[in-house]
């Protein structure tokens, strides 16, 4: 094995001190950048001319096509140049193919993830496998990619009863790259199908979508490791090894996914639900497998392990009702009518447009306070994301404007000091 490597070294090293070499090396550069070129003025305009549908995806698959094919035929044209004028042009008959292999694998690969596999996660796939499916081409075109293949099945070694090659590795990502691909394309699609579907619960949603994503991960893993002649009760000492590792090292990880199924089965968290953990308060944007993500009204999202959700107190706003009572609370002077002052706060609750209607308002005389009468309006809510701050400033202010147009006053805070008479004279 090792002599045909040094062969096709040999080989290339020779190819490339050839003196005609050069030349074509220069010819392909020149090529090369001519194509960029013509591939930015074309794709300007394809981008510029916009669409939608089909000539959406034409468009974008012309932009796919222009680099690679016009490369091709600057080679081509070189090439025939090259060979009028009696000039070696064995590089540029070589790329041409090669060329037009990458185009038509281009166009393809985003063709067939536009018509079945359009999913971000096969988008960001799709460089990936063009890539892979170009360098074979390229390998198998130059001859090289019988030896490549024989050389990696040569470095191996033997695990028990089974036979493990570089080439059988090489073998199993691919095969779990596209297996896990296929699995993930699924679960999203399978996920999209469960949002549209009006009598499924959100909650129940998240679960099912969890449910399959896992299975179908799982699913995909011993279909890869069958495929490529991996016996699977060998797995028997992988499981051993994952149950120490989760008694160790995992145990947190795992206990925040468990955790996890817990909220969605339970119900007790659902998207949509304003919550408070500890210092944290916000409405759950969105639950995933380990976390749950809660976004606050300035936009921040925080990620909160699901195991805190099951251990710790949550506060849930809207768990059976989202309608919320707010509470203001106000004092006015011993020397002004509290009733009048009572009146002017409930016409005051309507400036808030956030204020419900039923249950209607309340106001009440809390307390005979040190610096004044203490009374307490209660209006409600019914989207507590929002907060309350601005449904109370809103408030304040109209009251506030209320009660300087009656002449009710707010007190200061005050204190009455007494001075004894008759204390002892110090002597002097």
């Amino acid at each position: 094995m090792s002599d045909k490597i040094m062969l096709l070294w040999q080989q290339l090293v020779s190819f490339l001190q050839q003196p005609a070499m050069w030349y074509q090396m220069v010819a392909v550069v020149a090529a090369l950048t001519l194509a960029w070129g013509l591939n930015r003025v074309l794709a300007k305009r394809l981008n510029d001319s916009g669409g939608k549908g089909l000539r959406h995806v034409a468009l974008h698959s012309s932009q796919r096509i222009v680099l690679p094919f016009s490369l091709a035929a600057l080679l081509a044209l070189t090439a025939e140049a090259f060979a009028s004028s009696q000039l070696p042009a064995q590089l540029l008959q070589f790329l041409v193919p090669i060329a037009l292999a990458l185009g038509v694998i281009r166009l393809l690969v985003y063709i067939l993830r536009k018509a079945f596999l359009s999913s971000p996660i096969v988008k960001s796939a799709e460089p990936v496998i063009a890539t892979t499916v170009w360098l074979l081409v390229v390998l198998h075109l130059a001859g090289w990619l019988q030896p490549l293949l024989q050389m990696m099945d040569a470095l191996a070694f033997t695990l028990g009863d089974s036979r493990l090659s570089l080439l059988s590795v090489v073998k199993l990502l691919l095969v779990i790259i596209l297996a896990f691909t296929l699995a993930l394309w699924l679960a999203e699609l399978l996920n999209q199908q469960l949002r549209k579907a009006k009598h499924i619960s959100p909650s129940m949603q998240v679960g099912f979508s969890k449910v399959a994503k896992v299975a179908l991960i799982t699913l995909a893993f011993l279909v890869a490791l069958n495929a490529v002649g991996i016996n699977l009760s060998s797995l028997a000492v992988f499981g051993g090894a994952l149950g120490v590792g989760l008694g160790f090292g995992l145990q947190r990880i795992a206990s925040n996914f468990i955790s996890g199924f817990i909220l969605v089965l339970d119900r007790s968290v659902k998207p949509g639900d304003v919550i408070s953990v500890g210092d944290n308060f916000g409405w759950v944007h969105e639950l995933k497998a380990r976390y749950v993500v809660v976004r606050n009204r300035e936009g921040v999202d925080t990620l909160i392990p699901s195991e805190n959700l099951i251990t710790s107190e949550v506060i849930n706003w809207s768990y059976e009702d989202r309608n919320v009572r707010v509470k203001i609370l106000v004092q006015v002077s011993y020397d002004d009518d509290p009733e009048q002052a009572m009146a002017l706060m409930l016409q005051s609750a309507n400036s808030s447009k956030r204020v419900l209607s039923e249950p209607a308002p309340t106001v009440m005389l809390k307390s005979f306070a040190d610096s004044g009468i203490e009374l307490e309006l209660r209006v409600w809510i019914a989207d507590p994301e929002y907060g309350a701050d601005t449904v109370r400033s809103d408030i304040n202010v109209a009251i506030w404007r209320a009660f300087k147009q009656a002449g009710i006053t707010i007190p200061y805070p005050q204190r009455d000091l007494h001075i004894k008479s008759g204390l002892p004279t110090l002597p002097s």
